[in-house]
């Protein structure tokens, strides 16, 4: 690479906050105040709706939130260190559904930490309970949207990877752009990796995997681990829902792109 290229590149990928708010905030279709950055309204990739908890859930919900889930704050970084007591490389984990994928790579890979991100109460009230009866050390949750805790709480060059598992796939046309793996957002994901860090997406939404493909290898700043698709890494389980899938002709398509 020429000094001239390693220029353009270095131009590319060091952009700062602001820039990262304001392309975002083009994507979500607002306007977005970097000095006021509280509970801005967008364009969400999941649709905001009550969700039914069983006893076991309401009680983890209640007894446990305080003490593993981090609550929202604009105005403050997250602290890797403060939070887990250590240093060891951060995972960010977005949607982790009732939580059966995330625990199982939470005690295959002791060596690292991850904060899981789920928006419904269900889903945190399941994983809670796991980390509960599991004894998992190194989880936190956070139950806010994904974008908004990017945005405003996870610094820059700060992530060793991202796990995006089965995001919806909006299939209609009309929903495409509440899609989550889009130009902007993967911009936003590559200014908090850091040099070396992974993004992996899974799905079984064909046309989806192709636009993730697309988006993922279209960016500079990533390399593509595979020549197009990966095989699943070892750490990442076959849950109930992909065995499913996989018995009705579903493919399953993982994508691991490393930051360069």
């Amino acid at each position: 690479m020429t000094t001239k290229e390693a220029t353009q590149k270095e131009d590319t990928l060091i952009r700062n906050t602001t820039d990262h708010i304001q392309e975002v905030a083009k994507w979500m279709g607002v306007t977005i105040d970097p000095n006021n950055p509280h509970h801005q309204s967008h364009i969400p990739s999941f649709v905001n709706h009550r969700s039914h908890m069983s006893p076991a859930q309401k009680k983890a919900y209640e007894t446990l939130k305080d003490q593993f889930v981090i609550p929202f704050d604009a105005t403050q970084k997250l602290d890797y260190p403060t939070l887990f007591g250590r240093e060891a490389p951060t995972i960010l984990e977005i949607g982790f559904g009732m939580g059966e994928t995330t625990a199982k790579i939470a005690h295959s890979r002791p060596e690292d930490q991850f904060i899981a991100l789920e928006i419904y109460s269900a889903g945190v009230g399941a994983m809670l309970n796991r980390i509960d009866k599991e004894n998992i050390k190194n989880v936190l949750l956070m139950q806010h949207d994904a974008v908004e805790v990017l945005v405003h709480m996870v610094a820059e060059n700060s992530l060793s990877g991202v796990h995006i598992f089965f995001p919806d796939p909006w299939p209609k046309k009309r929903h495409h752009k509440r899609r989550l793996i889009q130009p902007p957002f993967v911009n936003l994901l590559v200014s908090r990796l850091k040099t070396g860090g992974y993004i992996h997406c899974a799905t079984d939404w064909e046309e989806y995997a192709e636009q993730m493909l697309e988006v993922l290898s279209g960016h500079v700043g990533l390399q593509n681990t595979a020549t197009d698709y990966a095989e699943k890494p070892a750490y990442r389980p076959l849950t109930k829902f992909e065995n499913r899938g996989i018995k009705l002709g579903y493919n399953v398509h993982d994508l691991v792109f490393k930051k360069i």
